[in-house]
């Protein structure tokens, strides 16, 4: 089959890489001037299988005030009259039961722990060359009735199959030294060490080097933004681009935000919203005292992650941001941030800030599968967990295309019309 992936993201690029693996005729079309460009580019590097209970989560409902409201608070809400903010911060209060929240972990989790299988076949097969480890992870918990709750969010992960242990303020500093000088505020850990990090930029260059080089080789089309899907009878017969019409037997909308727009274009809506996120890079020096396995802060929503010499830190959601660039206010608050978790971190220099849009859908979960139109498929939508489940969407939907029953349940994630 000829198909085009729509978006040369983490996720558009783990699925050109599956769907080629499967026999098709991939060409990746992307508006930028190369693969990872956009969200991809700085996100906060975990491969957080286990840790995907989502946003939208009946805990996060007595918070939402002061955080909407607050100037420094890691979620900020900007209203804006627009519709489609509005329709989505309403679906999002409607998933914040608990019913909805254990649902969604459950898909979630079921989707991320297949994803680690993909992922280190990747790995194993590819060799590729993005700051991989498999460090594992720790969620550090400063408040003793949040480390409460996780304990029983541990055990309800612990009946679907995650491995994960709790940890009191010894054995974590046992652990991650380099926590020593928040030890006395630790009320607890959970310690998952199937987790991995990784340089998402890096993987989706990586992906295009194999891709190029394999035989039957991928086609690439940069630079090319896709203005329209063009339709006829119930499928899609040509993409709309600068440099005229491309054709395939069959098209998939990996492209993130560009995703929802080109959908609305042809009556679908996808339900997806930009959530700004914010990161830093650090490199770090001989005398630097940072984490080895990835941390998140779980008070101030912040996660680190090691890259060989550099630190990755990562926080923030801004609902409401027009474009992704950078707010210096929000800087300086990840930095403070970074300067109390690790007053000791001594980098070479400023970090290099960045900013993206992750394209979000209110209960937390992506779309994967088919669309009323017959040749057209997703594989969008993933928030903050993009480059966590690249590779397992990437699988499930290749399965579906060829008709075949995935490992995950597909209808966890097929789009509702």
């Amino acid at each position: 089959m000829r198909t085009i992936v729509i978006g040369a993201g983490v996720v558009g690029m783990a699925t050109a890489y599956t769907l080629h693996r499967e026999g098709h005729q991939v060409t990746v079309v992307d508006a930028g001037p190369g693969p990872g460009l956009v969200t991809s580019r700085a996100n906060g590097a975990q491969l957080s299988y286990s840790f995907v209970a989502p946003l939208a989560d009946p805990a996060v409902l007595p918070k939402l005030p002061a955080w909407l409201l607050g100037r420094d608070t890691p979620l900020r809400w900007r209203p804006r009259l627009d519709p489609a903010q509005w329709r989505w911060c309403l679906d999002f209060l409607r998933a914040c039961t608990r019913a909805q929240s254990r649902a969604t972990t459950r898909e979630l989790l079921a989707l991320g722990l297949y994803s680690r299988l993909c992922v280190h076949e990747l790995v194993g097969r590819e060799q590729p060359a993005f700051d991989f480890s498999s460090s594992g992870k720790l969620l550090v918990y400063q408040d003793p009735a949040s480390y409460g709750r996780a304990l029983a969010q541990m055990d309800y992960q612990a009946s679907l199959g995650c491995e994960q242990r709790a940890l009191d303020r010894q054995a974590c500093l046992d652990l991650e030294p380099s926590l020593a000088d928040i030890g006395a505020s630790i009320a607890g850990a959970i310690y998952t060490p199937t987790e991995d990090a990784g340089d998402c930029l890096h993987l989706c260059g990586e992906l295009e080097r194999i891709l190029r080089a394999a035989p039957g080789a991928v086609r690439f089309h940069f630079n090319t933004p896709v203005s329209a899907l063009r339709t006829e009878h119930g499928r899609i017969v040509a993409l709309a681009t600068p440099g005229g019409d491309l054709q395939a037997d069959h098209y998939v909308l990996a492209g993130g935000m560009g995703a929802q727009a080109l959908a609305r274009r042809i009556g679908l809506n996808l339900g997806i919203y930009p959530l700004k996120g914010y990161s830093l890079t650090y490199d770090l020096t001989p005398d630097s005292v940072a984490p080895v396995a990835s941390i998140s802060d779980i008070g101030r929503k912040v996660v680190y992650a090691r890259l060989g010499q550099r630190l990755r830190v990562a926080g923030m959601v801004d609902i409401g941001a027009k474009d992704a660039a950078i707010d210096p206010r929000r800087v300086q608050s990840l930095q403070a941030d970074v300067a109390r978790f690790f007053p000791r971190l001594n980098p070479a220099g400023a970090p290099q800030a960045w900013a993206g849009l992750r394209p979000a859908r209110p209960d937390g979960k992506p779309l994967i599968g088919a669309t009323p139109w017959r040749n057209l498929w997703l594989n969008a939508g993933h928030g903050g967990l993009g480059f966590t489940l690249a590779a397992g969407s990437a699988r499930m939907l290749a399965d579906l295309m060829r008709g075949r029953r995935p490992a995950v349940d597909p209808g966890a994630f097929a789009l509702s019309i």
